[in-house]
């Protein structure tokens, strides 16, 4: 199953170049679907998983679907996604070295980029699965 991010962020490139889109709207795509398409691996138990971009005068639409029905959290923010309060963010010159990187978590990260590359994106839960969509 993890041999299915690479092959959806390819198709979705593919799909935005077909479209005529940027280059900077490609990667943003690209870098949207590898992050709700791992979250969706990390997440469900089934093999099961669905992405489609669609293209309208509104933008392009891209949908992750998965049979999983656990609540997606909101986005951390840099504080949280550290583990740290608010008031205890390292500051970058207190990041020079691998240790001090090393503090920080792998997870949370994800959805923090959804949000700063999507214009919006949301979730919809319901019994069949749930369904995480951005919007470009």
């Amino acid at each position: 199953m993890p041999g299915g991010v690479p092959e959806a962020r390819r198709r979705a490139q593919e799909a935005m170049r077909a479209w005529g889109e940027p280059a900077e709207r490609v990667e943003a795509a690209a870098l949207i679907v590898t992050e709700l398409v791992t979250n969706a691996v990390q997440h469900t138990s089934t093999r099961r998983i669905r992405c489609r971009l669609l293209r309208s005068a509104d933008g392009v639409r891209i949908c992750v679907w998965n049979r999983g029905r656990a609540l997606i959290p909101a986005p951390a923010s840099p504080a949280d996604s550290a583990g740290l309060p608010v008031g205890e963010v390292p500051a970058a010159s207190d990041l020079e070295d691998d240790a001090a990187l090393d503090r920080l978590a792998e997870d949370g990260r994800g959805l923090l980029l959804v949000d700063a590359l999507a214009a919006r994106w949301g979730t919809h839960a319901a019994p069949a699965g749930r369904l995480v969509w951005a919007i470009l």
